[in-house]
Order: structure tokens, then sequence, then C-alpha cells
């Protein structure tokens, strides 16, 4: 059991730190090949779509083969090669053919990660934040390394570093043991069930709502930052920030994530986005605005992780890797397909200022629609 804990930590500490070289760099080194923000937001709006149809295809997949190890393990070799490729190039259609391959194989493995993690702590009896701080924890490291390495040896030099994190990742995945899976059948009629739930259906509205200005929020902040001044190195220290300060917050879940709480929490955080982004907005120092990171432990990690205890709770057992693709899904790739492109039109065309007030707007009616569901909720109980 130790020794599962200890792989499974690892394996999150390297996964997510996949995850802070791609999401925060890619638009970055799109920039430096000399492409139009607009162009950019296409890209990713593009990637979106492939995400659409990825994470649905290879959840499904998982759940229907009853393994979530193996399909990490094809996804993690298949992102090391394709990854390491897209950093060596400039060529636009090169460029937008192996964007696309990595969006295919790397975004899939954020819900099964998560899956797996859940999974394989509940049946070990341990704290789900316990195991995810580890997550925080790589990706705030590697976001820190890769903004100096990038200043140092070029922004090709991170396709080497996606290579080696990706063959280590998949060097520990193969030590994991399959997670316990439900023994239920999957069925289509199950699913039907599942999509009838009124309950999911207003919370997955919520978090659609919620997840478009967090995810402008994760593509153009780089951008934003050395649109005002900063370095590769400054933006690098942003998301270290970011995801240093999620530790605390995850790896305490035992202690604040309370079943039937998960609403008020999730309401919480999004509020705590809207403010984030209106000081992005107001403030013109990319240093400060690095400061403003600090925030992310008020939003991302009590957001997310309510949110997956809430949809765990809700959903069968046999379609837990389906439901966190669906929660994925509109994180990662719906939201991210309009978050991206409109995204890069307002950027181009308003600037960051109006860009981020818009964006804390919207998280501000997301909050107001979280707000409205907490009051039904209390008037049904009574």
């Amino acid at each position: 059991m130790k020794r599962t804990t200890i792989l499974l930590k690892s394996y999150n500490f390297l996964f997510f730190g996949l995850l802070a070289i791609f999401i925060p760099f890619l638009p970055i080194y799109f920039q430096s090949v000399g492409l139009a923000t607009k162009e950019i937001g296409l890209i990713i709006a593009l990637g979106g779509i492939v995400t659409v149809i990825a994470q649905p295809l290879w959840g499904m997949i998982s759940d229907r083969l009853k393994t979530v190890r193996k399909i990490i393990l094809i996804l993690v070799a298949s992102t090391a090669i394709c990854g390491f490729f897209l950093y060596q190039i400039d060529s636009f259609l090169l460029i937008v053919l192996l964007s696309m391959f990595v969006y295919f194989f790397l975004m899939p493995l954020d819900p099964l990660t998560e899956s797996l993690t859940f999974t394989t702590t509940e049946a070990q009896g341990i704290s789900y934040g316990s195991v995810r701080t580890y997550g925080s924890l790589g990706y705030a490291i590697l976001s820190l390394a890769i903004g100096y390495i990038t200043d140092w040896f070029g922004m090709g030099a991170i396709g080497v570093c996606f290579a080696i994190l990706g063959i280590i990742c998949f060097a520990i995945v193969w030590k994991i043991p399959e997670v316990p899976t439900s023994t239920a059948p999957v069925t289509v009629d199950s699913l039907k069930q599942v999509l009838k739930n009124k309950e999911m259906i207003l919370f997955l509205v919520l978090i659609f709502i919620s997840s478009i200005p967090a995810r402008m929020n994760d593509n153009y902040l780089g951008i934003h930052i050395t649109s005002l001044g900063g370095e590769n190195n400054l933006v690098g220290i942003a998301f270290f920030i970011s995801g240093a300060s999620e530790i605390v917050v995850f790896a305490l879940s035992y202690l604040w994530l309370k079943k039937g709480k998960e609403l008020q929490l999730i309401t919480f955080a999004i509020f705590c986005y809207a403010l984030r982004f209106f000081l992005t907005g107001f403030i013109d120092n990319p240093k400060m605005i690095v400061i403003i990171q600090v925030l992310q432990m008020l939003t991302f990690p009590v957001y997310y992780t309510a949110a997956i205890q809430y949809l765990y709770r809700i959903m069968p057992r046999e379609w837990r890797a389906t439901g966190q693709t669906v929660l994925a899904l509109l994180f990662f790739g719906i939201s991210g397909i309009i978050s991206s492109y409109i995204g890069g039109l307002m950027y181009d065309d308003f600037g960051g200022d109006v860009f981020y007030y818009a964006i804390a707007i919207t998280s501000l009616v997301a909050a107001l629609y979280g707000t409205f569901l907490l009051i039904r909720n209390a008037r049904k109980a009574i």
C-alpha cells in the first residue's frame, strides 16, 4: 500500500508537471515563432475541439475495458513523442498538426489521472488531497523551472523536458497496480439514467459557465505578463505561485471538504475567481500580477476538489471515469473552444485590461447562478 501511494504521488507530481509545460507555455512558444494572438487563440480553440472528442472517447474506452492504468500508459507514451517534436518546429501547418495530436493524447490524461488517484486513495482509505497535493507541487516547481530553462536555452528546450517527463511517467505508471473497478456493466440505459438527473445537469451548467473565464486566464495569463514587459521566468514564477498556493489547500482537504457542502464551496471559489480576474485587469505591473496569483489557493483547488467529490457522490460507480471525463470535458474541452478563440479576439481588439474585466464579470454571473442553486436546494429541503 505504501509503495503504491509513493508511486501515485510521484506520477501526480510529474504528470501535472507536463501540464505546467503545456498549458502556460504553449501560447508563449507560439508567440515566439511569430504567431498573432488571434492565431494562437484559433489553435487552442481547435485543441479544445479535439479535447471534446478525445476525452469522452478515452473515458468510454477506459470504462468499457475496465482499465485506467493501461489507457494512461498508451496516452503518456504518445504524449511524450508528439510533445517532443511540437517544440522543435516553426512551420504553421506542422504546429497545428502536432498540437492537435498532443491535445488528443494529453488532455484525456487529466480526468483519467484524477480517476486513478481518487479511486486508489478511496480503496486505501487515505485522503485524496494528500496525493493530489503532489500534483500541485509538480505544477508549481515545473512552471518555475521551465520559465528559467526557456530563458537560458530557448523555447526548443521544452520539447526535451516534455519527453523526459513523459518517459519517467510511463515507467512509474507501469509499476502502479490497476485500480479497482465496479463489476456492474456499463450500459447505454445506465448512462441515460445519469443524464436524466436534474441536479447533475444544473451542476454541469454551473461548471460550464464558470470554467470559461478560468480557461481564458490559463491560456492568456502568460501572454498578458509578457505584454506588460515581463520575461518568461516571470511567467514561470506566476504559475509557480499559483501551483504552490494550492498545496496546503489540497493537503488539508480532509478538514474543509465535507459531504453536502460541495456547492457552497464551489460558489465561494467562483466569487474568488471574479475578484482575482478583476485585480489582474486593474493592475498593470507584471510583478504585482504575479503576486495576485496566490489567490489560486481560494479558487481552483477548492472549486475542482469539491466538484469531483460532488460528481462522485451522484454518479454510479461504473460510470466514474466517464463522469470525471464529463467534468474535465467541460472545464478543459468545450469551455476551452469558446475561451481560446473568443479570448484571442478580445485580447487583440480590446487589450488585457478589458479582457480581464470581461472574464471577471462572467465569473460573477456564474457565482450568482451558484447562489441561485443554493437557494433552490435550501427551499427544497424545507
